[in-house]
């Protein structure tokens, strides 16, 4: 599998227009990471992304979401009750570890593979201005198995509305 770092140069932040170049395929290249493409791509923005920082030393990443009250998941989830899917904010920050895995030089694609503990306290409505995704890298394995274990919180206009503790990402190579 090909060197992510032969393709990209990391950064520590990235833009709307970088986030959709990445969920083109390629970014970091042939087979390795890349983001899902609208709308499933639940970010905007990353404002932050570092390999050492975050509650555990270890690295974290910080996305952002600008919401609109004509998201399309308002419309389709409860309907007359629109609230953004909690599982939404977890794909965001699964989403999340995956990148950080590509963006920190580990080759192969990105899979969800499971959480440890989850804690939804409020919700994202079509009257919240901006959504905010924490993520804490807690361990990282590189070699024959690549997994990232991670930590992460959803904040609704600053307000925490949901946690996940060991969150899991593996990276596998790509399917044909």
């Amino acid at each position: 599998m090909p060197n992510p770092h032969d393709f990209h140069t990391p950064q520590p932040s990235y833009t709307r227009d970088e986030l959709l170049r990445s969920s083109d395929g390629g970014y970091f290249g042939p087979g390795n990471a890349q983001l899902p493409a609208p709308p499933m791509l639940m970010m905007d923005r990353i404002t932050d992304i570092s390999l050492d920082g975050g509650e555990f030393g270890k690295g974290h990443i910080v996305g952002k979401l600008d919401i609109a009250p004509s998201q399309w998941f308002f419309d389709c989830h409860y309907r007359g009750d629109a609230v953004m899917p909690p599982t939404l904010g977890l794909d965001a920050m699964w989403q999340m570890v995956g990148y950080w895995l590509g963006w920190s030089g580990s080759p192969g694609k990105g899979r969800a593979i499971g959480v440890g503990e989850v804690e939804v306290t409020g919700v994202v409505t079509p009257g919240t201005r901006h959504v905010r995704y924490e993520v804490a890298m807690r361990m990282v394995r590189r070699g024959k198995l690549v997994l990232g274990i991670a930590d992460g919180r959803v904040l609704a206009d600053g307000v925490c509305v949901f946690t996940a503790k060991d969150m899991r990402v593996g990276l596998t190579k790509a399917v044909d």
